[in-house]
């Protein structure tokens, strides 16, 4: 299989374009591979999906955020980028059409009385840093729309049923034809008066007020894995809104927030932090205790250390949500401590060490510095 290039590259952008550069670069190389315009050019057709897969990415503030950072693994076997977008099967002249209101006949492509997948439902929840390291279960309270008891999802009053619409004939489209730039160009539409259902409602069910479906309060198990970074997504397949004439259910994105933690900046994968130690720790070396996301280790402090040295913990950093076993580091940078308050013995004695250190803090001729009053 040949490898994906970069969606910027192939809609001709840069990485920081505006939504309407993405959208001018889209509809210029959509309009110039369009398989109508290209009629038996396979070529074309490729490119035409190629434009269009970037497209559905980069004009999603989401799925372009996750891209940036993941590139085309945050799209494969179920990434956490987006949930693991699936490209296959998508219609991009459908896509193209919303831009172009059907030109190239695109809305003809696609039979709205056949089986139709359902809208995709967002939530959010908020995690912990110390949950998002370690992973948790949460539960999500919203609302569904679930199959109406009464009529059985038919949306008519039960004892009645639906009718074919007169102005489509059951077909749930209507042609229309309009001048554009090209000329003369005929669209497919759905029909306004069933809205592409074929079929027309005279005595709706009581219960749903002809939905076909009733509105509850669910509670639904996410299961959030160790390592999620702040502002990505989480795909529950099947959890979305009902499909149409007999579609599956379209999906549920949770995005997930994460707090900022005390002690602990995440960049990526690694975690910084900072750690004290004292005068005597940093002059003599010895060890001390520094805190980490899997709890305290012991650090052996070299002679001579400098406050703000930075110290690197191997794999001690964030897990991948890929891989368990791949972890980030996590760095340290050491501050030397000084002390606030010393009772006089303790002042005589530093002065005693800045003395013998060749330091300024005995009587000079002529004068006298004094420290540590």
């Amino acid at each position: 299989m040949a490898e994906k290039r970069d969606y910027y590259e192939v809609l001709g952008v840069s990485r920081d374009a505006s939504a309407d550069e993405i959208k001018k670069a889209y509809r210029t190389l959509g309009k110039k591979y369009h398989p109508d315009a290209n009629p038996g050019d396979k070529t074309a057709e490729e490119k035409f999906k190629e434009v269009g897969e970037a497209y559905a990415v980069l004009s999603d503030p989401d799925k372009r955020r996750q891209y940036d950072q993941f590139g085309h693994q945050a799209f494969e076997n179920g990434g956490m980028g987006g949930g693991g977008f699936d490209f296959n099967g998508m219609d991009f002249t459908d896509l193209f059409g919303d831009l172009f209101g059907g030109m190239f006949g695109g809305g003809a492509r696609r039979n709205p009385t056949g089986p139709q997948k359902g809208a995709n439902l967002r939530a959010r929840i908020r995690i912990t840093f110390d949950e998002a390291m370690k992973g948790v279960d949460k539960e999500l309270e919203i609302t569904l729309k679930e199959e109406c008891e009464n009529c059985h999802g038919t949306g008519a009053k039960p004892g009645t049923s639906a009718t074919t619409c007169s102005k489509c004939g059951g077909k749930g489209q209507v042609a229309y034809t309009q001048q554009t730039l090209f000329g003369m160009t005929r669209s497919i539409q759905a029909c306004p008066d069933c809205r592409g259902t074929g079929k027309i409602i005279k005595d709706k069910c009581p219960n749903c007020y002809g939905s076909g479906y009733i509105s509850r309060r669910k509670k639904i198990q996410v299961s959030v894995p160790a390592g999620i970074d702040d502002g990505q997504s989480i795909r529950i397949s099947g959890k979305g809104e009902p499909g149409e004439n007999g579609g599956p259910r379209g999906d549920l994105y949770v995005e997930v927030s994460v707090s900022d933690h005390p002690i602990f900046q995440r960049d990526g994968m690694d975690i910084y932090s900072t750690a004290p130690m004292s005068f005597a720790t940093a002059t003599l070396g010895g060890e001390i205790r520094i805190t980490t996301i899997d709890g305290d280790v012991i650090y052996d402090v070299k002679p001579g250390t400098q406050t703000e040295t930075r110290i690197r913990l191997k794999g001690k950093g964030v897990p991948s949500v890929r891989d368990k076993n791949v972890r980030g580091d996590h760095y340290v940078t050491l501050i030397v401590q000084v002390p606030t308050k010393l009772n006089s013995e303790q002042k005589e004695l530093l002065k005693k060490f800045d003395e013998a250190m060749g330091g300024s803090a005995g009587p000079e001729e002529g004068k006298k510095k004094r420290f540590f009053k």
